[in-house]
């Protein structure tokens, strides 16, 4: 078979040497790459690197092989070009239809699926000639990762560093499996719960759940490589941030909820995916519980959490918006899972069995997913991710 062909752009940021490790990503699982770097981006890193690490000669130059007409036959040859990093000049460029090199040129032929990972100085990202150039991208189809916040050039600290390579890698992965050109999700936000909440006992215990996040990361991840503006409220969780998603960190049920009913008022649909604490501690004891030769312990009184997926199913933040759930269940999978779908109130409840070896922090997952409209969806035992497409295209029918 074929590989892929994947044309990787390289433009002129100090980031330019993380291209690398997207790019050994990229040939290692077998997609053939062509690197297209700017004039600039050879200041970083030079065209030895890549053509090494691609396997590939390296185009910088409109006037390079003219009888192959290079200008027209890279872009029209890819199945996908991903820009990285993009720089605020290159998505201005992009943006106008600029044609000056070898890169715009290529983005200008392509009709394959194509992705910009940004990366600039916060102020950059921010001003607002920037955001309409990512805007105009969006709405013609171009998937723009949000950038990651973190430590840029210099001692500055803020939103505009490159997203990790790895997570770039996953967003072009699904990007190549679904083989769509426009993302289906283009101008949707989309909120994920994630990970197991824990409810403090006393200074060093709590009460929690075996829960990995490894399905709402897999839900983020795959919303942001179909377009979506994604809000990933993270409970407890050591996993890598997904590129292009904002990553709200929280500890317990009342914050996951404080978090949820911020963020659910400009979401288009809301997936519930955290395993969330029913009870917790009445009372939190301010030094460790110790034990007392000859005594059993005092019982311990728990008290209910909030329900969250009830509360937000029955007073929607906004009209048309949809609501998943997600139901772990150990016995009478189906029935209880019915029964939950009409307790709760939501759209889809997704049902799967778990226990000790099942589902808990494996790659895999399988479950059937419910709808309110007496549908049911089965997904057989598979990556994470293929459940979470599965999601998301029961949610995309439903969206207004």
């Amino acid at each position: 078979m074929d590989k892929p062909k994947v044309v990787l752009g390289v433009s002129g940021g100090i980031a330019a040497y993380k291209a690398c490790e997207l790019l050994r990503r990229l040939t290692e699982s077998g997609h053939d790459v062509r690197v297209v770097p700017t004039a600039s981006a050879l200041h970083f890193v030079g065209a030895a690197t890549w053509a090494a690490l691609s396997g590939n000669p390296v185009s910088t130059d409109v006037w390079d092989d003219v009888h192959e007409v290079p200008h027209v036959r890279i872009g029209q040859h890819a199945d996908l070009v991903v820009v990285a990093p993009a720089t605020a000049d290159m998505l201005a460029k992009a943006a106008h239809g600029l044609a000056d090199d070898l890169l715009t040129n290529t983005l200008l032929t392509a009709r394959c699926p194509v992705v910009f990972a940004p990366a600039m100085h916060t102020e950059m990202w921010e001003h607002p000639a920037t955001q309409e150039n990512v805007a105009t991208l969006r709405r013609r189809g171009a998937l723009v990762i949000e950038p990651a916040v973190g430590r840029l050039t210099g001692v500055d600290t803020g939103k505009g560093r490159l997203p990790d390579p790895g997570e770039i890698f996953e967003v072009c992965r699904r990007v190549l499996a679904r083989g769509i050109a426009e993302p289906d999700l283009r101008g949707r936000h989309v909120v994920v719960s994630a990970g197991g909440t824990r409810e403090p006992l006393d200074p060093v215990r709590f009460l929690g759940n075996r829960s990995s996040g490894k399905q709402g990361y897999a839900l983020a991840r795959t919303a942001a490589a179909r377009g979506a503006r994604v809000t990933l409220i993270a409970a407890n969780s050591t996993l890598p941030a997904p590129a292009g998603v904002d990553v709200v960190p929280v500890g317990t049920a009342v914050q996951l909820r404080e978090a949820v009913l911020r963020a659910a008022p400009e979401a288009d649909a809301v997936v519930m995916a955290a395993a969330v604490a029913d009870f917790r501690p009445a009372a939190y004891a301010a030094g460790k519980i110790k034990k007392k030769d000859g005594r059993e312990p005092e019982p311990i009184t728990l008290v209910r959490n909030p329900d969250v997926l009830a509360e937000i199913s029955a007073e929607r933040a906004r009209a048309g918006q949809v609501i998943v759930g997600f139901a772990a269940e150990t016995d009478d999978v189906l029935a209880n899972g019915r029964a939950k779908l009409k307790r709760k109130g939501c759209d889809l409840l997704v049902v799967n069995e778990v226990g000790e070896r099942k589902t808990f922090g494996s790659e895999e997952n399988e479950a059937v997913v419910l709808g309110a409209d007496g549908s049911e969806t089965a997904v057989p035992y598979g990556p994470k991710e293929a459940l979470a497409d599965t999601v998301w295209d029961l949610v995309a029918e439903r969206l207004c």
